[in-house]
């Protein structure tokens, strides 16, 4: 099974005369190194998914084929198909930044994939259909085609348009299995990715604590005095008595004899 995942190259060589940017720009990306939201492959390349969405390929024309209109299974088989598909692609994109929602939505593609499996072994058996055992010869078969990438409905087409139903019932039934066994696998390899590497919260916390550990601390800068602004010398109070010269007042001995 393919992980998601995509190849990623990262860096640019540094400029001449941008000797700090490229110094400050190295620890920038060595505190990135783990990134906050990581590349995510295409859910289409998923084994899971594909083998799911033919599970609902197949299902649709068996429903529709081989039940009767009235027959309420068949939206219930649809619907339970559609399920198995649908969340094992929302949970792909989910998980880019919730691990949680990623196994939840896994975990009800697997849930959904069980229930259209006993519909099938319910059909077989209140009809009393043979029911392929796993080392049979159409089973053993059935998984060598399953080995087959990418998984397609067409390479199932042939048996499904040209076999009676209990022939195309058992081929889904094989799928479902193989599916859930790929599901199974997905859960597990999730459950450990967020044992070791936490979810978005402890993500964004671990990212930004390396980020400002990495982040070279300015010098302190020393000021000199012809840095510090001139300080404007106070005003001098004025008063009346601070006149150099005053006005002699008429009297006495200051006045015209």
């Amino acid at each position: 099974m393919k992980e998601h995942g995509s190849d990623a190259s990262h860096g640019k060589d540094a400029k001449p005369g941008g000797e700090r940017n490229a110094a400050f720009g190295a620890s920038a990306s060595d505190a990135a190194s783990e990134r906050l939201l990581p590349p995510r492959g295409d859910y289409r390349t998923l084994l899971s998914f594909q083998k799911a969405e033919v599970v609902y390929d197949i299902t649709f024309r068996f429903a529709h084929k081989y039940l009767a209109k009235s027959d309420r299974t068949i939206d219930q088989m649809i619907q339970s198909a559609r399920s198995g598909k649908k969340n094992i692609l929302e949970g792909s994109k989910a998980g880019l930044t919730s691990k949680e929602t990623e196994i939840k939505l896994t975990n009800v593609a697997r849930a959904s994939l069980e229930e259209l499996l006993d519909d099938y072994y319910d059909y077989l058996r209140a009809r009393d259909l043979p029911i392929w055992d796993k080392d049979s010869r159409e089973a053993k078969y059935v998984r060598q085609l399953g080995r087959k990438t990418p998984q397609t409905y067409e390479n199932y087409r042939e048996f499904v348009e040209t076999r009676p139903p209990e022939v195309v019932a058992n081929i889904a039934i094989c799928l479902i299995h193989q599916t859930n066994f790929l599901i199974d696998q997905q859960l597990r390899r999730l459950e450990q990715d967020f044992v070791e590497q936490g979810g978005l919260r402890e993500r964004m916390t671990r990212v930004r604590t390396a980020y400002r550990s990495a982040k070279p601390s300015r010098p302190a800068s020393h000021s000199t005095s012809n840095d510090r602004p001139q300080e404007k010398p106070p005003d001098t109070p004025t008063s009346p008595n601070s006149h150099s010269s005053q006005t002699r007042k008429p009297g006495p001995s200051g006045g015209e004899r």
